[in-house]
């Protein structure tokens, strides 16, 4: 944003290929992983962490997609005030999101650092 709207709205097209690729299958591995963990005995902490690492994946369809959709239509203004206000919107979207997966992240490893 500090480049202006123009280029962060540019960067955003190209970063959002390769990163929602990545976040899903992350996300997913991580919900898979965790869940088998708890099935497997692991402290019912990690369930918590499992229903936080997972609600990333509806909150970014549910919530996220409707805002990157808006950004990454081309007849969108790139240097318009709707554009600025999207990608700040954007941004406290995936602060949430970012969120999520750091308690999750937090309650994983003090589960296995203090059992």
């Amino acid at each position: 944003m500090e480049c202006g709207t123009t280029l962060a709205t540019t960067v955003f097209g190209a970063s959002h290929r390769r990163a929602a690729v990545m976040q899903i299958i992350l996300a997913s591995a991580a919900t898979i992983a965790g869940f088998g963990a708890w099935l497997m005995g692991a402290p019912r902490l990690w369930f918590v962490g499992v229903v936080l690492i997972f609600a990333v994946i509806p909150f970014t369809f549910i919530v996220i997609l409707p805002t990157n959709k808006k950004l990454l239509d081309p007849a969108l203004d790139r240097s318009s005030n709707v554009t600025h206000q999207l990608l700040q919107d954007w941004g406290k979207l995936h602060s949430v999101r970012s969120i999520l997966a750091l308690v999750a992240s937090v309650i994983f490893l003090s589960s296995i650092i203090w059992p």
